[in-house]
């Protein structure tokens, strides 16, 4: 894929990738380094490009665990509250957007940092969008009846035969990609996880890429913890607020962690006779989990990332020193002052 600014003779826009699980302390991590409180000579200087699929939602707020508006004031934050929960977000509009973003962030004499877990986003905005073939519209119309008369169940359970590689990143009630897969397939008579990623940076950039990890036990910890302060946070009656503006289960905002497990046991909305009810436990211990597995698989999309630094992060602490170092680094190499 080229962007707009891909050409020759046009100067490389630097941006740094910051890239965690979920759950790792990103917000504040971003909090310490760029905030107006941060001790270190570069607080000020940056503006946050989201890299979370999931942020991009309006009324979303606590389940994705998005930055508050306190945070949001200290550091611009960009693609975030952008799409009503019924609007597919792909991951073709984040690159177009961030590229557009890191040009206007650096016209303005800041630094561009792009932060989130979502790899796939993230690799294709280092590396491009693999070449995939046209959309066939009748095809797709198609697949988009059947899955609206026989649900996107049935559609799933055919992508796990034709695309196994696919179907393991789809949800199974994620009819709009679903129904892309199985339109690449049979149009191209091959699957779409065929169509490989690059593994060369683009080069109308200069990165400085930042792969955070953490211990499975630490982060299986944080990740329990932060779910029981959603709950108490008002977890429960921001999923019954988004059904009361008329979303459901199936708009692409809903498929969302911290969502979907209510959807599915909830459909109708949690109401005060069930505060009491074991399924919330469930629906508590669901998310929990699906969010472990979530984290698991946010390291596939950025294996073999080229000159990415991988940097584990101290039990407790939400930065370290080979962290500082490289952004400090960074900062001086690209003449920001």
């Amino acid at each position: 894929m080229n962007s707009s600014n891909e050409s020759a003779g046009t100067p490389k826009i630097p941006v740094l990738v910051i890239f965690a699980p979920t759950a790792s302390g990103k917000t504040v991590l971003s909090f310490s380094l760029f905030g107006q409180n941060s001790p270190f000579f570069f607080k000020g200087k940056a503006e946050i490009v989201n890299a979370d699929s999931m942020q991009v939602y309006r009324g979303m707020d606590i389940g994705t665990a998005k930055p508050d508006a306190e945070l949001q004031h200290q550091i611009p934050h960009h693609l975030i509250d952008i799409c009503n929960p019924d609007e597919q977000f792909s991951v073709s509009s984040f690159v177009r957007m961030a590229d557009t973003c890191c040009t206007e962030i650096w016209r303005r004499g800041k630094l561009p940092v792009v932060m989130g877990g979502a790899g796939f986003y993230i690799r294709c905005f280092l590396t491009g969008l693999p070449e995939t073939p046209q959309g066939d519209t009748v095809i797709r119309r198609q697949l988009e009846k059947r899955a609206a008369l026989e649900g996107s169940g049935i559609l799933y359970k055919e992508l796990l035969q034709c695309d196994p590689v696919s179907a393991v990143h789809i949800h199974p009630n994620d009819a709009y990609r679903i129904v892309r897969a199985l339109e690449v397939f049979h149009s191209a008579g091959r699957p779409l996880s065929s169509f490989s990623l690059s593994r060369e940076l683009r080069k109308n950039y200069r990165f400085c890429i930042l792969v955070l990890g953490r211990s499975r036990r630490e982060l299986y910890e944080r990740i329990d913890k932060r779910t029981d302060a959603m709950f108490e946070q008002g977890l429960i009656e921001e999923y019954n607020r988004l059904l009361h503006d008329g979303y459901r289960a199936s708009d692409p905002g809903m498929r969302a962690i911290g969502y979907r497990e209510f959807a599915d046991t909830f459909p109708s909305g949690v109401d005060s006779s069930c505060l009491h009810d074991m399924r919330l436990d469930r629906v508590r211990e669901r998310i929990k989990q699906d969010s472990r597995r979530y984290a698991k698989k946010q390291y596939t999309a950025m294996r073999g990332i080229p000159d990415a630094s991988f940097c584990p992060l101290p039990e407790g602490l939400d930065f370290s020193e080979t962290v500082l170092d490289k952004i400090k680094a960074f900062y001086s190499a690209v003449h920001l002052t």
